[in-house]
């Protein structure tokens, strides 16, 4: 794999011993902790949903270190890759590649040892069947998004975003071993969820991705136009919620849950978009920040309505 000059990143410089901490926490950074904890959150409420009950706690967390390396391992390989974009915007210029921190070969290093670790992990203690969901996940997020897709089209996010709806499927076959229904609806809903996340916080950066030439949509597109898609990934995310309903027996909890949050984070992709018609400042931060919580709250709702009689 290869990227163009980052500029500071590759640049020559003479070795420095740095503390130890410091060099750990940069590693952990290039996981990219953030992003790695909302994957977690669509694994777990999932194995619930296919045990119909507490799976056992070993299976749980063992999917969920494996789950993690995997992450950790397609975001590393981003930052490697993405380190001359990530120099020329506000946003990641202090991310460890574009300051020095790590250097990129040993971004690289760390970024397969991760990618094989996981595979390993997850083929030794839950099955080939999740195992094979991580790699194809790495895969999709390195090769598709990262290398294929980000710098050439601003429908990026769109597809390549299929990298972060993986972890329902490695959740469920973690405990069932083969696929169903109810993760397959959870699969198009994280896919669906994906744009009307994302495309607000490019709303919010867009003079960076103008800078690096990222053609995400909210660089490419005025308010308006994003804003109405917003609106209808949003719509059509909360629909394909209310499909687990019939499909997967739940019960009030899930169903209430569904409908409330679902119905909150549509409101709110609405009030972006009567904003950036009206000509005022979008404020496109507060769906980027409601999308996480309605998917949060959702899949919590996920992982108690199995649990309850009701």
């Amino acid at each position: 794999m290869a990227a163009g000059s980052t500029g500071r990143a590759d640049e020559a410089t003479t070795p420095t011993r740095r503390p130890l901490g410091r060099t750990v926490r940069a590693y952990i950074q290039l996981t990219k902790p953030r992003v790695m904890e909302l994957l977690l959150v669509t694994t777990v409420p999932v194995m619930i949903l296919a045990e119909a009950g507490m799976p056992s706690l070993w299976l749980v967390l063992a999917t969920v270190i494996g789950g993690a390396m995997s992450a950790g391992s397609a975001a590393t390989f981003n930052m490697y890759l993405d380190r001359d974009i990530d120099a020329h915007m506000h946003r990641t210029e202090n991310r460890p590649l574009v300051t020095g921190e790590i250097t990129p070969r040993g971004a690289l290093i760390f970024a397969w040892t991760l990618a094989v670790a996981s595979t390993v992990w997850l083929l030794l203690t839950t099955n080939w069947v999740a195992a094979a969901f991580s790699v194809v996940a790495i895969f999709f997020y390195v090769v598709i998004y990262t290398m294929l897709l980000k710098r050439r089209t601003e429908q990026n996010i769109v597809w390549g975003g299929i990298a972060g709806c993986f972890p329902v499927l490695i959740g469920w076959t973690a405990v069932t071993g083969s696929l169903a229904w109810e993760p397959v609806i959870l699969f198009v809903l994280v896919f669906l969820w994906t744009p009307p996340h994302y495309w607000p916080l490019s709303m919010k950066y867009k003079g960076d991705y103008v800078e690096a030439d990222v053609p995400m949509l909210g660089a490419t597109r005025n308010s308006s136009q994003v804003g109405l898609q917003v609106i209808l990934y949003a719509w059509a995310t909360v629909a394909c919620s209310l499909l687990l309903i019939p499909v997967g027996e739940m019960g009030l909890v899930y169903t209430v849950s569904a409908l409330v949050f679902g119905g909150w984070f549509i409101a709110e992709s609405h009030v972006l978009y009567s904003r950036a018609v009206r000509g005022e400042v979008a404020r496109p931060m507060r769906v980027f920040h409601a999308s996480i919580t309605y998917l949060t709250l959702l899949f919590v709702a996920i992982a108690v309505d199995p649990l309850l009689p009701f």
